[in-house]
């Protein structure tokens, strides 16, 4: 229930703080003095756009603030969005001068989605000028859900639905990418063939080189080390000769001086290190020919390694391995993708066959509450003067799965016997629009637990005997919720439990616009201005009080 709104610096309303309760509350005034702004500043609770041109005093902050009582079915929410549950609630908006806005629940700061989802279990504002719901799918699913106590099915349908069109938008991106990666397998498979040909983890373009080199100048490489050879062994005149000699020499001067010993040491070392380097020497010249064969290979196996530097734009060996390490992969990636569209595809049909089942009962509860909506709204429309109208819920397959399950819906009207049901869009005019929306609300009320339902001027263009069973009915639907009603209507006004009234005066030559509860007398008093106008005479007077009761 709606305890309490407090409302600073928005539009017209310097400050306001009204006091509600169960049952009917009744707000009168005349057209213009706020009612409407009101409305606009409690919306702000059910998390709609907040506007800076509402501020009225530009360098202060505005607050709507909203005080419920609440029971313990509300726990569950503050414990999954970890707030502190209090049976006195409070929600509140603020709008910042620069235009930023801020909502809290209980002083905590939350965000848009969590305020909408609170509020949107607490309080219902219904406006003279949103009948076109009435129009709408979701509307009348809502209806009829409501009937058939199809609350918890309809929320269990909705989640696997979201899921269900969850997974159908992976697997359509999944299927996208496959497709794409399709478009270049063939051209990447080339390429991948190509690099893996060479065995690149085996190649050492280094080496590569050099072998190249020494087989494109083997002759000239064989002529040199037969000639450094040569010079090496002549006899008497070769360079080992004459080096072994020197070293004898120097061998016989350190026998006799120890200050040659370490140069002797050092021309010994050199010697052997010599004939290492000529026994070398003399290997590799046995290894080197002429192979044309061999030089073939290597000129294929480096011209093609060059083929593909240039092809990828790279210089190394090592880039190459990465190019075809990740071809590699994307040729793995889109096995990975095939194998997470048959995971996901497998899924859907799991969601598929719990849908089905679902909608299936949802449909069976639906069409065994047709003749029950048909029934009370028909008897609703005759208390409100509509006594020829007739309804009817027309129920149709669909071919696909819908938010609301697998069929369409049609809500049929007919306000005059004699002429067939059409839907109600076609059908129904501006004067019968609030009436049948008022029964609608009736039904939905007694099923949809809602706390507060706010109705503002849905009884507009009614009079007489219909605007008094307009106010029996809003005092019936009270019963069970807080159901708070902006009205012209003196009929509708005497059935208030609690009666108020918005007044628009100037205070220091600025208009300010508040409410104020009204006393029995002053109850009377609003109710007889209403049936005789600004000047109050003693027949309204005593109408007021008959109407009152």
């Amino acid at each position: 229930m709606l305890s309490r709104i407090y409302i600073k610096n928005f539009a017209l309303i310097d400050t306001l703080e009204v006091s509600l309760h169960n049952g009917l509350q009744v707000i009168t005034g005349e057209t213009g003095a706020g009612k409407s702004i009101i409305l606009g500043a409690l919306r702000l609770i059910l998390g709609e756009r907040a506007d800076v041109k509402s501020i009225s005093k530009a360098e202060e902050k505005s607050i709507v603030e909203t005080e419920f009582s609440l029971n313990n079915q509300f726990k569950k929410f503050f414990i999954e969005n970890d707030l502190d549950y209090e049976h006195q609630t409070i929600i509140r908006r603020e709008i910042l001068p620069s235009g930023k806005s801020r909502a809290f629940i209980n002083d905590v700061p939350v965000t848009l989605d969590i305020l909408k989802e609170l509020s949107s279990q607490l309080i219902d504002i219904h406006s003279q000028f949103e009948t076109s719901n009435l129009f709408t799918a979701e509307y009348q699913f809502k209806i009829i859900d409501g009937l058939s106590e199809n609350k918890q099915i309809i929320h269990d349908y909705q989640n696997e639905f979201s899921d269900f069109q969850s997974l159908k938008i992976q697997l359509k991106k999944l299927q996208t990418q496959l497709a794409e990666a399709n478009k270049e397998s063939d051209y990447k498979t080339f390429l991948l063939n190509e690099l893996e040909e060479l065995h690149l983890d085996d190649v050492d373009y280094e080496e590569l080189q050099n072998q190249l080199s020494i087989q494109e100048n083997a002759e000239m490489i064989s002529d040199n080390l037969a000639q450094v050879l040569s010079r090496f062994h002549q006899e008497e005149v070769g360079i080992l000769s004459f080096f072994n000699e020197a070293k004898n020499k120097l061998s016989r001067i350190a026998e006799v001086s120890g200050s040659f010993e370490e140069l002797n040491e050092r021309l010994e070392t050199s010697f052997v290190e010599l004939k290492d380097i000529i026994s070398e020497l003399e290997d590799e010249a046995e290894n080197i020919e002429v192979n044309p064969e061999n030089l073939f290979l290597l000129i294929e196996l480096n011209n093609r390694i060059n083929s593909l530097f240039v092809k990828h734009n790279v210089t190394d060996v090592s880039e190459l391995k990465e190019i075809r390490d990740q071809l590699s992969g994307e040729q793995l990636g889109a096995s990975e993708l095939e194998s997470q569209i048959e995971e996901i595809q497998a899924n859907i049909a799991k969601k598929e066959k719990t849908l089905k089942s679902l909608a299936a009962t949802l449909s069976k509860n639906r069409k065994k509450n047709i003749a029950v909506f048909i029934q009370k709204t028909e008897s609703l429309l005759k208390k409100l003067g509509l006594e020829k109208a007739r309804v009817d819920i027309e129920l149709q397959d669909a071919t696909d799965f819908n938010q609301f399950g697998k069929e369409n819906i049609q809500l049929l009207f007919q306000a005059n016997s004699g002429f067939p049901l059409k839907p109600i869009q076609t059908a129904i005019s501006g004067g019968e629009r609030s009436r049948v929306m008022l029964a609608v609300k009736k039904i939905i009320a007694e099923s949809d637990e809602l706390p507060t339902l706010i109705l503002d001027e849905i009884d507009t263009g009614v009079s007489g005997k219909v605007a008094e069973e307009i106010g029996n009915l809003m005092r019936e639907m009270s019963a069970d919720m807080q159901l708070i009603v902006i009205s012209h209507l003196a009929q509708v006004a005497a059935k208030g439990n609690n009666n108020y009234k918005v007044v628009k005066q100037d205070v220091a030559g600025r208009t300010q616009s508040t409410i104020v509860p009204l006393s029995d007398e002053e109850k009377l008093n609003e109710i007889a201005q209403l049936l005789s106008g600004s000047k109050i005479t003693e027949a309204a007077l005593a109408q007021a009080k008959e109407l009152i009761g």
